[in-house]
């Protein structure tokens, strides 16, 4: 069944009135039908802001993906209800979230960006230099020390090129789908098994990991952004991609990338924890420093 909006006017035709789906109990959100993207346990619809008039994506989590625990159900909210805190210019807004016990989906609404994910935006645009990957990583980066020096820590665990969004027109790129992420406390130390298997550093396998996690992925981003290849793309099955990840064989997808102070970057993000930077002192690698210096000298007028 089609829900509609209330129109301002009563003698208004149902032409003019906005072709919702479904509304958030507030009434200030609308859903449309429009499938923006969709993963193993979320889908990601286009939605509208009729507060502020503007669009914002409707994300609806299925929870029976998560057993009938109630304290897992909890967890999840209680993170979410502190993501919805998050005010950095790197981390995709979270507007509002309610739990529909009709459907039993969690929804959310979060801002929307134009250019769609990352992933995608590469794919349109193959020829993109070594300096736009290092402002698109700088940004990224931002984003992460942002969640990691956050009190409680937050981990991302799920960091790939599909949930990092970019506003092409002006090169504004942000961290999105924060729903999965984890918070920890002050030791930093995580426990359980989530995430992209391509992009999950080994720590992570083990289920005993910090933060650190987020900067192997960033590293296999950034790789996927140089080559336009998702990593360990020669692996056919999830096994092969643990026994190669797990015995510290890097992706065959390395060997393309030809700048080699972008390929030592990128191992550095992928190597083992202990030689891990983190998001704090790649922001000040003399490879992302370098670019910031000779772009503020050549916007000097």
């Amino acid at each position: 069944m089609t829900l509609k909006m209330p129109s301002a006017s009563p003698d208004s035709s149902d032409q003019d009135r906005e072709p919702f789906v479904e509304v958030d109990p507030s009434g200030r959100f609308g859903r449309y039908s429009d499938l923006l993207g969709a993963g193993a346990v979320k889908k990601v619809y286009r939605g509208f802001d009729q507060e502020e008039g503007r669009d914002v994506a409707w994300n609806q989590v299925r929870l029976r993906k998560f057993g009938d625990d109630p304290s897992v159900i909890h967890r999840l909210f209680s993170e979410i209800e502190l993501l919805q805190s998050l005010k950095n210019e790197n981390i995709i807004v979270l507007y509002s979230f309610w739990k529909d016990i009709e459907h039993n989906t969690l929804n959310f609404i979060t801002e929307a960006c134009a250019s769609g994910n990352l992933r995608d935006y590469r794919k349109k645009h193959r020829h993109v230099s070594v300096k736009a990957l290092k402002k698109w990583s700088r940004q990224i980066l931002a984003g992460l020390d942002y969640l990691h020096n956050h009190d409680p820590c937050i981990i991302h665990r799920d960091l790939n090129c599909s949930n990092i969004f970019i506003n092409g027109n002006i090169g504004k790129v942000k961290i999105g789908d924060l729903g999965l992420a984890t918070v920890v406390g002050k030791s930093h130390v995580a426990h359980s098994l989530l995430g992209t298997p391509e992009y999950m550093a080994p720590e992570l396998y083990e289920e005993d990991y910090t933060e650190l996690v987020d900067i192997y992925s960033f590293g296999m981003c950034l790789l996927e952004m140089a080559t336009m290849e998702i990593p360990y793309s020669e692996c056919d099955s999830i096994a092969k991609i643990y026994k190669k990840v797990t015995g510290g064989v890097m992706p065959k997808s390395i060997d393309k990338v030809s700048d080699p102070d972008l390929k030592e970057f990128i191992e550095r993000c992928i190597g083992q924890p202990r030689a891990r930077p983190s998001a704090a002192e790649l922001l000040k690698d003399p490879f992302l420093a370098e670019t910031e210096n000779i772009e503020s000298d050549t916007n000097v007028i």
